[in-house]
């Protein structure tokens, strides 16, 4: 555990502010996902898919200022098909 703690002060003090993108993100996805866990025989949809959206643009921003590309590609991957998703939930298309 102290290691994990160690790693977690790092990440930190190397960027504060990618830090606190990626809590962000974090607190998002984490709830989006117990929500739809909770709610799997008919969740709404349109609570999802915003919450997945806004964890996966604050990660796409830390990632960018941590300079990682790969988890930046997939994760706004991630974010177009959270558009996507909350686009057909509303009925939009």
């Amino acid at each position: 555990m102290s290691k994990f703690y160690q790693m977690w002060l790092s990440s930190y003090h190397k960027d504060p502010i990618a830090f606190l993108f990626e809590q962000i993100s974090l607190i998002f996805t984490v709830t989006s996902s117990l929500y739809l866990a909770m709610h799997a025989d008919a969740p709404n949809m349109l609570i999802v898919y915003p919450g997945f959206f806004v964890g996966s643009l604050s990660a796409m921003i830390a990632y960018w200022r941590r300079e990682i590309p790969t988890p930046m590609m997939v994760t706004s991957y991630f974010a177009v098909v959270n558009i996507f998703g909350f686009g057909r939930a509303a009925g939009w298309w």
